[in-house]
């Protein structure tokens, strides 16, 4: 492997420190490989749990019939799914993903599930959002912000986005707050992960990078933070599963 040239600005991937222009690449890869796999992988990894903290979400996003909301890092479509029944016929959800195979995958399997007359498709980086000034309700965001290359630029055009009284939803991996369950959660997330990565995608080095991209992420007060910083106001974030997840929430006054 090549070492980064020290003349270059780096950022993380996982543990490893490399060119900011090689992470988006690398990330894109990580998903390319995994995206056959992704819906088993999230039901085995946590035990079908996914499917509570997705429903959460959707139940504390306050979305309405007739809004406009654009889930970003939509993946293979959980929440774009429950989003577009929320919003209605008279609504409009746009479902955005950085890596088009994960975007495709999604778009296949909403069409074959009947979703189709309010949901429309955009391949975009959340850095720099194709999206016109104070244009959607509510932007959604799960499990995605943690393999942004730089999180500030992506939550100031998240806020560029949003209308004035518009929400940001981040569900996100974060930091597990119960001290004697840390030593377990190490155990499963660098041991357990890339063992069921291989044998289940074939795939190790992708879900090792998944537990590392989890450990660089910021914790908790630290998103609150950031989001603050973006312009957000009112954030807060609730913990689940002991801080393994947290969902995060501020809005554009």
């Amino acid at each position: 492997m090549t070492a980064p040239d020290p003349k270059q600005e780096t950022t993380h991937f996982g543990y490893q420190q490399v060119a900011i222009d090689e992470k988006v690449n690398r990330v894109r890869s990580v998903f390319d490989s995994v995206a056959d796999q992704y819906d088993v992988m999230n039901d085995l990894m946590s035990l079908g749990v996914h499917r509570l903290w997705k429903r959460f979400t959707i139940g504390t996003s306050g979305v309405r019939a007739g809004q406009r909301v654009l889930d970003l890092a939509a993946g293979t479509g959980d929440l774009t799914r429950q989003l577009s029944k929320k919003v209605g016929d008279r609504g409009q959800v746009v479902s955005s993903d950085i890596n088009g195979s994960m975007l495709n995958n999604g778009r296949e399997r909403l069409l074959d599930q009947g979703f189709a007359g309010n949901i429309d498709y955009v391949q975009a980086n959340a850095e720099c959002l194709p999206f016109a000034d104070n244009y959607f309700d509510c932007v959604t965001m799960a499990f995605g912000l943690r393999n942004v290359t730089d999180k500030d630029r992506a939550l100031a055009s998240i806020t560029r986005v949003l209308k004035p009284g518009g929400a940001l939803i981040v569900l996100e991996f974060s930091k597990v707050v119960i001290a004697p369950l840390k030593p377990l959660y190490e155990l499963y997330s660098f041991k357990v992960l890339p063992l069921m990565g291989q044998l289940v995608a074939n795939d190790a080095e992708s879900y090792r990078y998944l537990a590392e991209s989890i450990r660089m992420h910021p914790d908790q007060e630290a998103l609150k933070t950031m989001m603050e910083k973006a312009g957000l106001e009112r954030c807060s974030y609730t913990n689940m599963s002991a801080g393994a997840v947290a969902l995060h929430k501020g809005y554009k006054l």
